[in-house]
C-alpha cells in the first residue's frame, strides 16, 4: 500500500508539471470581441469627493488648456521611479527601487508595467455616459507640473491632469504621491459643462501584460478583484474566450503577478461592477465600474481611488486596509500555506536565513508528527519481521487472488500489523510540500532570499556553474543541481533501509523511483528541495534508531 501511495505521489508530481505547461501564460489565437457590462441601477452619486474636510482641493493647473504635444513627468520618490504621459494621463513606466529582476549586481529594478507599443494604457480613467464624452485615451491632457521629486520627510506632493470638454462633461485627475507609501490617491473630479442632466459611470481600469517567461502554478498571474468580501481570482486562460464580468460590492480590482500587486481601491465601497478580460494581443484588463453617477447642468461629482502599485508584502498591504491583503492567496493550500508563511517569517526574524528558517521549519513539522512518523516506522519494521511469512501465503495462492488476500489480512490481525501505517508520514507530507511550493513562489519575503554557498535564490532551482549547454529535462539556467542530486541520494538510502516489497517487479518499480523523484524537482525551487532533502535526512535518522532496536 505504501508503495502505491508513493507512485500516485510521482503521479501527482507529473500531473502538476503537464499542468503547468499547459495552464501557462500563451499568446491567443483568436481576438476576443470587447463586452459591455450590464449594470445594475444604484441610486446617484452624491460627490462627496475631494472638497469636503480630509480631502483637500488639488493644486491649481499652470496651463488649464491640454498641451499641444506629449509630456512625460518623472515622478521620483524612495519608494519607486515613475514616468506618467499627458497623452491619456497615464503611466509609462513603474519601476520598484527596491527589487531588481535578478540577483545580478547591474539587473535592472522590477517594472510593474510590461505592455510595449502604444496598444494600450496601463492606467485608465474615463466617464462613460450616453449623451456626453470625456477624452479618450489618445487625447493630450494639461498638466501642472514637469516633474515630482521626494525624499524621506518631505510632503506629499499632486500632479493634475485636465482636459476641458466644450459641450459636455470635463475631467481632472489629480494624483497625490507619498515618500513613504506605495499608494497614490486619485481625485477624479467631474464637471458638467452642458444644460442637461448627464448620466454615466467612472470606468477605472487596469491593463498589463503576463511575460511570456512566467508559466506555472506556483504563482497566480492574472486579474482579481473583492467581490462581496471574497477573493476571485480570474487566470489568463480563463478570459480568453470571453470576459468575466461581476455586479455586487467590489472592495477593489487588480492586475496580479507572482510577487507583486497593481491594484484600484474605491473610496466608496458601494455596489458596483467588474469586468476583466484578455485581447487578442495579450493584455489582461481589470476594470472597476462606478455606480451610476448623475450631474446637473453646470454640476460637479467628486470621486476618490487609492492606486497600489508595490509588493505582495502582508504587512504593508494590510497597513492600506479595505482587505487589500486578501489578495494574498495560496489557492486550495491557503489554509495550511499563511501558518507555514507565519513560522518562516518569524523564525527569519532570529536566524536572518530563510534557508535556515526553512530547516528549522522541516524540524518543527517533523517533531509535530514525531508520533505518527514513529508509528509508521514500527510498523514497516513490522512488516519486515513477517515478509518470509507473506511470500509463502503468495507462493501458496499466486493463483487464487481472493484467498491470498484473505489469508494476507489473518496474518495482519495475528500479528497486529496495519498495512497502511506506513501511508502516514507520505498522506502529511503532501499538503505540507504544495503548500512550500506555492508560498516559495508567490511570497516577496522568499523572493531572491539567499542561503549559502551556490545557492543564493530559493525561489529559484539549485544550479552550480552555469554551463554553456542544455542538458535534458533540466530548465535554463543549466548547472549541477547539488541540492537535488543529494536528495535522490537520500531517498535512495531511505528505500534500502525500508522493508523490500514481495513483488519483484515491485521492488524493480521502487528502485527507479528516487531517479523518477530527481528528475522532477530538478527545475523545482532550491528551498522546496532543501526541505524535502532534510526531511528524508531526518527521516532516516528515526528510521535507523527503530529499525535497529528490538521493538
Amino acid at each position: 500500500m505504501e508503495k502505491r501511495l508513493i507512485l500516485a505521489f510521482a503521479l501527482s508530481f507529473m500531473v502538476l508539471i503537464l499542468w503547468s505547461h499547459f495552464t501557462g501564460t500563451k499568446q491567443e489565437q483568436a481576438p476576443v470581441v470587447d463586452k459591455e457590462v450590464k449594470q445594475e441601477t444604484t441610486s446617484p452619486s452624491s460627490g462627496s469627493g475631494i472638497t469636503q474636510e480630509g480631502n483637500p482641493q488639488p493644486a491649481e493647473l499652470t496651463s488649464g488648456a491640454p498641451q499641444v504635444t506629449e509630456q512625460e513627468i518623472k515622478v521620483d520618490t524612495p519608494l519607486y521611479q515613475a514616468i506618467f504621459t499627458n497623452k491619456g494621463a497615464t503611466i509609462k513606466s513603474f519601476k520598484l527601487k527596491k527589487y531588481k529582476t535578478s540577483k545580478d549586481t547591474d539587473a535592472p529594478l522590477v517594472d510593474l508595467i510590461n505592455i510595449t507599443g502604444n496598444s494600450t494604457d496601463f492606467l485608465s480613467v474615463n466617464f462613460n455616459s450616453s449623451g456626453t464624452e470625456t477624452p479618450k485615451d489618445a487625447v493630450l491632457y494639461g498638466i501642472n507640473k514637469d516633474s515630482i521629486n521626494l525624499s524621506d520627510g518631505t510632503s506629499p506632493q499632486d500632479l493634475t491632469f485636465t482636459y476641458p470638454a466644450v459641450n459636455g462633461v470635463s475631467i481632472n485627475q489629480t494624483f497625490r504621491f507619498y515618500p513613504d507609501k506605495y499608494t497614490i490617491d486619485l481625485f477624479v473630479a467631474l464637471s458638467n459643462n452642458s444644460s442637461a442632466p448627464v448620466s454615466g459611470e467612472i470606468r477605472a481600469s487596469l491593463k498589463n501584460m503576463p511575460p511570456e517567461a512566467k508559466k506555472g502554478y506556483a504563482s497566480f498571474i492574472g486579474a482579481a478583484v473583492l467581490f462581496n468580501n471574497s477573493l476571485e481570482q480570474f487566470r489568463y486562460a480563463k478570459m480568453k474566450k470571453e470576459g468575466k464580468s461581476l455586479n455586487g460590492q467590489i472592495g477593489w480590482v487588480a492586475y496580479e503577478s507572482d510577487y507583486f500587486l497593481s491594484s484600484i481601491i474605491p473610496e466608496t465601497q458601494t455596489a458596483a461592477g467588474f469586468y476583466g478580460q484578455t485581447a487578442s494581443s495579450g493584455v489582461i484588463s481589470a476594470t472597476y465600474i462606478s455606480p451610476t453617477v448623475s450631474i446637473s447642468p453646470s454640476g460637479k461629482n467628486d470621486t476618490r481611488f487609492t492606486l497600489y502599485f508595490g509588493p505582495r508584502d502582508h504587512d504593508i498591504l494590510d497597513a492600506v486596509g479595505n482587505n487589500l491583503k486578501k489578495a494574498i492567496n495560496y489557492g486550495w493550500f491557503d489554509i495550511i500555506a499563511k501558518p507555514l508563511h507565519y513560522l518562516l517569517v518569524f523564525f527569519n526574524k532570529f536566524v536572518h536565513n530563510y534557508g535556515i528558517s526553512i530547516i528549522i521549519l522541516t524540524i518543527f513539522i517533523k517533531i509535530l508528527f514525531w508520533p505518527l512518523s514513529h508509528k509508521s516506522y514500527v510498523s514497516m519494521k513490522e512488516m519486515q519481521k513477517i515478509q518470509p511469512l507473506m511470500a509463502k501465503i503468495r507462493e501458496r495462492y499466486k493463483d487464487d487472488r481472493e484467498q491470498m488476500q484473505r489469508e494476507m489480512m489473518n496474518l495482519y490481525k495475528t500479528y497486529k500489523v496495519n498495512p497502511m501505517g506506513g501511508c502516514l508520514p507520505m498522506l502529511v507530507q503532501i499538503p505540507v510540500f504544495f503548500a512550500l511550493y506555492k508560498i516559495l513562489g508567490s511570497s516577496i519575503e522568499l523572493r531572491q532570499a539567499p542561503f549559502m554557498l551556490w545557492i543564493t535564490d530559493l525561489s529559484a532551482p539549485d544550479r552550480l556553474f552555469n554551463f554553456p549547454f542544455s542538458i535534458p529535462f533540466m530548465a535554463p539556467p543549466y548547472g549541477i543541481p547539488v541540492l537535488t542530486l543529494l536528495m535522490g541520494a537520500s531517498m535512495y538510502l531511505q528505500q534500502k533501509m525500508s522493508p523490500p516489497p514481495g513483488d519483484p517487479a515491485q521492488a524493480k518499480m521502487m528502485l527507479f523511483m528516487p531517479i523518477l523523484f530527481t528528475v522532477m524537482f530538478i527545475n523545482f525551487q532550491s528551498g522546496l528541495v532543501l526541505y524535502w532533502l532534510v526531511n528524508s535526512l531526518i527521516g532516516i535518522g528515526q528510521q535507523y534508531r527503530i529499525m535497529k532496536r528490538s521493538v
